[in-house]
């Protein structure tokens, strides 16, 4: 027998559940609602922190979004990412996609250690990931979301899957795609959230296969703009200057808009993984057109993307921890 009371609360929850937008297969949710009331000021706190650490670097807002990308293909979105070598941990820092270019650890401490004080034990690194993602993206002239919160920390990293998960700027489109399809995104999601390279920067060493053959004469990628890659080539020579910073997005560089998809048309991606999404798949060539013609489209699907991809098996309930510090498991 059911009284009113739990009646209400149950309706409550079954009309509330399919707006978390995750469920897990363990029963746990997340909802954009968690810390209303055990950290009502969580989502400010974040924001607050990271508008001042964009407005000292504007560059950071992308390695924040490139550090949720990169927890969420591995283990799920756990932040294992920002666990450092101890003990049997093997950071994933030091993994090939991460190594020399994962950053903005600093910013994460902070919104720590400022949520500790405030509501000790309560929010995870993980949803700090998700909450820091959304606001870079709002900070540099993105859209907004909700995120589903509620996630837990991992007690774990794996360097093996960071290895592997991780798509890289040489693979092919359709191994850049399985590694997405194994995550459950699809084509849609893949070239949406491609579209996130409107801002950031990219090394020398990530893209100079474009700029010469392997046989290592001159002859520039065919899929590139030739008067573009020749300014590439100025500061990203054959050999040496590896860590050399590029511009992504040469028109809007530290502004989140759609010009990534209009730049991919006029055969200027800086990446190989972002030119093939124009040259190597008929699908998602048209979204690459789509995007390029229709900046509010581009926002809506990359937002409805984060949440898709910010849900990638999530520990919930009594799995995985609240880290004290987000660098090292609780002891």
């Amino acid at each position: 027998m059911v009284n009113s009371t739990s009646f209400l609360l149950l309706l409550s929850l079954l009309t509330f559940v399919p707006s978390c937008l995750c469920s897990t297969k363990f029963g746990g949710y997340l909802y954009p609602q968690f810390y209303d009331y055990s950290c009502p000021r969580a989502q400010e706190i974040v924001k607050s922190i990271l508008a001042n650490a964009v407005a000292n670097e504007p560059r950071i807002a992308a390695s924040l979004l490139r550090l949720h990308f990169h927890d969420c293909f591995v283990k799920g979105c756990d932040a294992s990412i920002l666990l450092d070598s101890s003990g049997s941990i093997t950071s994933e820092k030091g993994s090939n996609p991460n190594r020399n270019s994962a950053r903005g650890f600093e910013v994460i401490d902070e919104i720590k250690s400022t949520l500790e004080k405030e509501c000790p034990h309560t929010v995870s690194c993980a949803d700090i990931l998700a909450l820091s993602a959304r606001d870079s993206t709002v900070l540099t002239g993105g859209p907004s979301w909700e995120v589903p919160l509620g996630r837990r920390d991992s007690r774990g990293a794996s360097i093996k899957g960071s290895n592997n998960n991780i798509a890289a700027p040489n693979n092919t489109f359709q191994t850049i795609l399985t590694k997405f399809n194994l995550q459950g995104l699809d084509i849609v999601d893949l070239v949406a959230l491609s579209g996130s390279h409107t801002i950031g920067n990219s090394r020398c060493t990530s893209f100079r296969q474009m700029l010469y053959s392997q046989t290592g004469n001159a002859k520039v990628e065919f899929t590139l703009d030739q008067y573009y890659a020749a300014e590439l080539r100025n500061l990203c020579p054959r050999s040496g200057g590896d860590q050399n910073l590029f511009v992504l997005d040469y028109v809007t560089p530290t502004k989140f808009d759609n010009n990534y998809f209009k730049n991919l048309l006029a055969y200027k991606g800086l990446l190989s993984s972002d030119e093939v999404l124009l040259s190597k798949n008929q699908e998602s060539a048209e979204l690459v057109k789509q995007y390029a013609e229709n900046n509010d489209l581009f926002f809506q699907q990359f937002a409805k993307s984060m949440i898709k991809m910010g849900n990638i098996s999530p520990l919930t309930g009594p799995r995985g921890e609240i880290r004290k510090n987000c660098r090292k498991i609780n002891t």
